[in-house]
């Protein structure tokens, strides 16, 4: 029987690299790990860690494509980050011009959420434990 253990990280492609490094390092507080540049690609691997947990790639790549969202498109549809305090995360983001949603109530757990974009408009939420 297969068993998977964990989600080992997610990959997002992103069209501004300096812009993107900066949203998920500077306003979300991300760690870099490593970061590497491929000269034949063209293209910026920057490894982040979340929760002491090395869990997000970030890529550039020469004209990606945009990411249809909205209305929603097929596939993976956000990255949900888990907060201890979603008033004390909301802040710090809006303290940085991110817009966030209202925040509304998880109807199966009565947890709070709120969802916001980066830099190329993927859809982030932040859960609260």
């Amino acid at each position: 029987m297969l068993k998977l253990n964990r989600i080992h990280h997610v990959a997002i492609i992103c069209s501004d690299y300096q812009k993107s490094k900066r949203f998920y390092t500077e306003i979300l507080g991300l760690k870099i790990v490593r970061e590497v540049y491929s000269e034949e690609r063209k293209s910026y691997k920057l490894d982040l860690e979340v929760g002491n947990q090395y869990q997000i790639e970030l890529f550039s790549f020469p004209d990606p494509p945009p990411r249809p969202s909205r209305p929603e498109a097929a596939g993976l549809r956000h990255l949900a980050f888990e907060v201890d305090n979603i008033d004390v995360a909301i802040a710090h983001i809006n303290a940085f011009g991110v817009i966030t949603e209202p925040i509304r109530v998880d109807e199966f757990t009565g947890k709070c959420f709120t969802f916001f974009a980066d830099p190329d408009g993927l859809p982030i939420e932040f859960y609260e434990i």
